[in-house]
């Protein structure tokens, strides 16, 4: 009700007493003057019952009677930042890119042992398939790594792997390079070169002194054809790396399913002398690599693709328009 009355006498008390002066012992003196300068009262604080204002600011400028926000301790505030950066660090490991230790030797030199890479996890979500020449991580198939010694690690290794900083020691993944995809057919004569649907592979990271094929009769002969939904994968170091080649005795013969990949490598992010990207070697990019019916299959694909390609910047410059 006090604001309600301030209005009431702001807006009539200013005429009713614009003709007189107010007396010491005129009953409306207090509220005359009040009535002069209610609105900066108003604008500057509250008003209590006596005139007196209860807030805003002072003459000068400073700010009285107003209650000031203490500002949050930082330590108070660092464990919400630790928890949003770990809650952060999850998102980024379970669906964009999670960091893998190479533990072997099988992929010199493109790869040396104690090697972290960076692991792409995004694109499978939309649907991609791993292609020819990329070095992909998979989950174990079936037992590939039978025999291997499991790691013990340390705590501060279990926090860096449950953040996606270091790989779990229960997870058994591998790291190799995709020879063949679903429909391809791939060879190994003699010692080499390897042959993908008869193109002969110019491969310069096979590590040197190695042969494209090997010469014994555990594996290192072949002639398979890939099923759709698989890939057939070989390590760079082709004399020193268990693979498809050695596995063919496995439930998938050798073959990795689609569904066991983990992500594409993109690049080596430790040591830092050794940063680069991984990408895929030239000779994959070869004409006449495809089969007919992968170039079939592609160009039932491309136009579907090129015609949304084309459709989004019409629908923008539609929307503009509008």
């Amino acid at each position: 009700m006090g604001d309600v009355a301030v209005g009431a006498r702001s807006g009539q008390g200013g005429e009713e007493h614009r003709g007189r002066s107010a007396g010491p012992g005129d009953p409306d003196a207090g509220h005359a003057a009040f009535s002069g300068s209610d609105e900066r009262a108003v604008e500057d604080g509250g008003v209590n019952e006596d005139g007196t204002r209860t807030g805003g600011q002072g003459p000068d400028g400073s700010e009285k009677d107003r209650p000031k926000k203490q500002q949050r301790s930082f330590w108070k505030e660092l464990p919400i930042l630790i928890g949003i950066a770990l809650v952060l660090a999850l998102l980024i490991k379970t669906f964009l890119v999670q960091a893998f230790s190479i533990p072997s030797d099988s992929m010199q030199n493109t790869l040396q042992q104690g090697d972290r890479v960076l692991v792409d996890k995004l694109t499978p979500w939309f649907g991609s398939e791993p292609e020819r020449g990329e070095v992909v991580v998979f989950h174990d198939p079936d037992n590939w790594l039978a025999g291997e010694p499991t790691p013990d690690p340390n705590a501060l290794q279990k926090a860096l792997s449950f953040i996606g900083l270091m790989p779990s020691a229960e997870e058994k993944d591998l790291i190799k390079r995709v020879i063949g995809v679903g429909g391809d057919t791939v060879e190994c004569k003699g010692t080499g070169p390897l042959k993908v649907n008869g193109k002969a592979l110019n491969e310069p990271y096979v590590y040197p002194g190695n042969t494209p094929c090997s010469q014994d009769d555990q594996g290192g002969q072949f002639k398979v054809k890939v099923p759709e939904g698989h890939i057939w994968v070989m390590g760079d170091h082709r004399q020193n790396s268990r693979d498809s080649r050695y596995n063919t005795a496995d439930e998938n013969q050798g073959f990795v399913p689609v569904d066991k990949v983990v992500g594409r490598a993109v690049v080596i992010a430790w040591p830092i002398n050794r940063w680069t990207n991984l990408p895929v070697p030239d000779t994959f990019d070869q004409p006449g690599l495809n089969t007919p019916a992968q170039d079939a299959a592609a160009l039932t694909v491309a136009p579907p693709a090129l015609a949304l390609a084309g459709a989004v910047p019409f629908a923008l410059w539609r929307r503009r328009r509008a």
